[in-house]
This record gives structure tokens, sequence and C-alpha cells, in this order.
């Protein structure tokens, strides 16, 4: 039996979740599922009661994003998007996890968050956007010439960032990385994982994907 994924499909991790799995050719059960009304199967099996969550079996249940995705390409990485800088991308990763996310939630939403006007937000944001564009500049991707797990991990988060206001991020100078998020949000493999799946508690079927 497949293992089952729990997704919600404009989650930047549920994403990068997707996108790993979908990479790495594993099979899984897709259970879309609204985020206000999550089913009583996920919440018994997730402690942090968040998305995603894959239950690979009875005992074995993954609910942080990252470790669905090195889960999945351990199992088969065909585009080597694990190299020898392991350990460097999930630093750079735990900075867009803990820190720009962080002001990406308060840039988003700015007007929970009085206490500085949306631009002040977006300027502490911007520290992570210039760590990645001086990245960029010494190759196509993050970490290399090829997609890594870090490119994957993170620009489902940029394209959040991108989205709050396009007019301003269009004409910021941080041209590699408008490049980059272009390219990968125009990819096959993101636009195939952001294909639309009725919720799993509405058609109560399994869904196979990838």
């Amino acid at each position: 039996m497949s293992p089952i994924l729990y997704s919600f499909r404009r989650c930047p991790y549920a994403m990068r979740a997707r996108l790993a799995i979908a990479i790495s050719g594993q099979e899984v059960r897709l259970r879309e599922i609204v985020l206000k009304h999550k089913p009583a199967e996920l919440l018994a099996i997730s402690p942090n009661k968040t998305i995603p969550v894959l239950q690979i079996n009875e005992q074995a249940v993954l609910d942080e994003s990252l470790e669905i995705m090195v889960w999945a390409l351990s199992q088969h990485d065909p585009k080597q998007w694990i190299n020898d800088s392991l350990q460097e991308m999930l630093l750079l990763i735990d900075n867009n996890d803990y820190e720009f996310k962080s002001w990406l939630d308060k840039y988003k939403y700015a007007d929970r968050f009085p206490e500085y006007e949306q631009a002040y937000y977006r300027d502490q944001a911007e520290d992570f956007l210039m760590e990645l564009e001086s990245r960029l500049h010494k190759q196509t991707y993050l970490f290399a010439d090829h997609i890594t797990l870090a490119d994957m991990a993170i620009f489902p988060f940029i394209r959040q960032f991108a989205s709050v206001d396009k007019a301003w991020f269009e004409q910021s100078p941080y041209l590699r990385v408008q490049q980059w998020l272009m390219e990968l949000v125009n990819d096959e493999l993101f636009i195939n994982c952001m294909k639309k799946y009725p919720t799993w508690l509405e058609s109560g079927e399994d869904i196979l994907f990838p």
C-alpha cells in the first residue's frame, strides 16, 4: 500500500514536499485537505497538526516538509538534488524557514502587525534575498548549475514574497532571483504539482500522486 500524503495545494511547505515526491517518482495516495476542516485521520497521526504529513505506514509518520523531501530523495534522487553541499543547503533552508519566513508573514499580513509599516518588514526580508542574489551570481541555481534540494525547498516562499507586491518585486534589484523564480515557477514539475484536486473529505477518494 502506498504512503498517504496529506497536503494543501497553496501551502509552500506542502508544495516542496510534493515537488520532492514527484521528482523521486515515489507513488503516494494524495489527500488534499482544507485547513479549517482537518480530518480526524490526520489529527490522530500528527502531533503538530500541520501540513504536510506523510504516513509511510502504521508506525512511521513524517510531519515536517523537509523530512518528507529528504525521505523521498533517499528513495530515489534521479536529478541529484542532494549532493556534497547538503549541510550547507540545510543551513540556508533553516534561514528561510525560521528567519525569512517570519518577516514574510509580517510583510504579507502587515495589518496584523501594526508596530511597523509594511515596508519595514519587506526591508528585513531583503537580507535573505540579497543572500540568494549573491549565490545566483556564482551559478545558475543556489548550489550548482542544476536544481538542488535548496532551490525547491526555498522558492515556494520567494514566490509567496513576490506575490505580496508584484510591482515592487519586478522593479527590485534582485534580477537573478527574479529569473530563478520565473524559471522554477514555469517548470513543468511545479506546474504538475500545482494541479487542483478535489478535497479528500468531499470525494472520499485517495488520488495517486504523482
